[in-house]
């Protein structure tokens, strides 16, 4: 068998080595965040420990029945693939479990699958398809396409809801623009993220006008912000734009205006329709708007005084005493990253972010040698997914983003985010072992 048929021959090895070694690192450190010496063994079912045990076993097995499967066929059965678990997560709203106020779980015997997990993979093969049959994401209608690939299994998770979750499809942005979407969307993004935020700051201010005894609140005073712009904006095309320029530049500024006003509103909207309860104090909390008396910030405060007592080197696996007596809640999920801090220091939090890094990084140099478009937009899928997991749960950690429940990639405990990053991995190895036979 030549080099070029030799599948096998082409698996990416850095990319198997990482996933192995981040698999049982996180493992360990489920161990650790979950210790009961009255349970010590580590396949212990009763313990958390014991159950991500048989998820890895489960994973390792899927992982390698994907890396048997002929590549192609991914491509072919990708809308099918997104269409079954678009169908699994209606299904969850109508049978599923209700865990923590969020029916996003389906219950067999003493484990939890959540489908939402499972919209991540879906998503990317399905986006890959569709993107790889066009030239570029220039028109409309691609566009128009592609988002509604992306924002259909977000509507359902957040019916759910799961707001963390569903934010992880905002990864698939990076991805539009990388495949040719303008970068004013992005800048769109920006600018609207800092109208969100500065609403939110607003939200319960109020500001007297002068020379009046007039208040304004918050979000009426950003109104009138935006509208001081918008009067200097008109001033500035009317005296520096030359006169047939002058009418496309009115129109784009009219429509920001108002596209401005009608976002302000949606935010607000949003906030207090959408979001659930403690996910708004938190917000508020981590924006400086909402005093902490009753403990709304505790996990972060609480997680933030892990990894610092951690100092340099670490206390030492097992060792560590916040998570021995277990003062950060959800330690072995969303915060498992404290674990790592407290136990293995600066240097063992480095080392993981490293790792992750250095898996990403690699993920995007996997993409640039594609001569498959599915493929190498697949990867992309792929990379910035995890970036996002990486930066989010990484950040609420040590309080620089709200907390809004986002695994950790392969060290978090959890069976569903397991095998989902397993198969968006194993996916990828499978298509870049073929990347010599491909010529799309």
């Amino acid at each position: 068998m030549s080099g070029r048929e030799n599948v096998a021959a082409n698996f990416d090895r850095p990319i198997l080595i990482m996933y192995l070694l981040l698999m049982f690192m996180g493992w360990a450190n489920i161990y650790s965040a979950a210790y009961d010496p009255e349970h010590a063994s580590i396949f212990d079912q009763s313990k958390e420990y014991g159950k991500q045990a048989v998820w890895m076993a489960v994973s390792l097995t899927l992982g390698a029945g994907i890396l048997l499967i002929r590549g192609e066929l991914f491509r072919e059965m990708a809308f099918g693939v997104y269409g079954f678990v678009i169908l699994l997560l209606v299904a969850v709203l109508l049978f599923g479990k209700e865990v923590n106020g969020a029916k996003a779980w389906f219950s067999i015997g003493g484990f939890g699958i959540q489908p939402a997990e499972f919209a991540k993979f879906a998503t990317a093969l399905a986006l890959s398809r569709y993107l790889s049959g066009l030239k570029a994401l220039v028109d409309t209608r691609s566009r128009v396409i592609s988002t509604a690939i992306i924002l259909f299994p977000v509507a359902l998770i957040m019916l759910q809801p799961d707001t963390g979750t569903a934010l992880v499809s905002g990864a698939f942005i990076l991805v539009l623009y990388r495949e040719g979407l303008s970068g004013n969307v992005l800048l769109l993004g920006i600018l609207a993220a800092v109208l969100s935020v500065l609403s939110l700051i607003l939200k319960e201010s109020s500001f007297d006008l002068p020379f009046t005894d007039k208040v304004l609140t918050g979000q009426y005073f950003l109104l009138a912000l935006i509208t001081v712009f918008t009067v200097l904006g008109w001033w500035v095309v009317r005296n520096v734009v030359v006169k047939r320029e002058r009418k496309r530049f009115y129109g784009l500024i009219v429509v920001g205006f108002i596209s401005s006003a009608a976002f302000i509103g949606s935010v607000d909207y949003a906030f207090e329709k959408v979001l659930a309860t403690h996910q708004r104090d938190r917000i508020l909390v981590m924006l400086g708007q909402k005093e902490d008396p009753q403990g709304l910030g505790y996990n972060v405060k609480q997680s933030q005084t892990a990894i610092g007592s951690g100092g340099f080197a670490g206390k030492g696996y097992l060792d560590g005493t916040l998570t021995k007596f277990k003062y950060v809640p959800m330690q072995s999920t969303d915060f498992i990253f404290c674990t790592v801090g407290e136990e293995w220091g600066f240097v063992g939090t480095a080392f993981v972010v490293i790792l992750l890094t250095t898996l990403i990084l690699r993920i995007i140099q996997i993409s640039d040698r594609q001569r498959s478009r599915f493929t190498r937009i697949y990867a992309y899928c792929v990379a910035c997914i995890f970036f996002l997991h990486l930066m989010i749960n990484v950040g609420m950690t040590i309080g620089l983003a709200p907390v809004i429940g986002i695994p950790l990639p392969f060290f978090s405990y959890g069976g569903s985010s397991m095998i989902s990053f397993t198969i968006l991995l194993g996916i990828l190895l499978r298509l870049d072992a073929e990347r010599l036979s491909q010529l799309r």
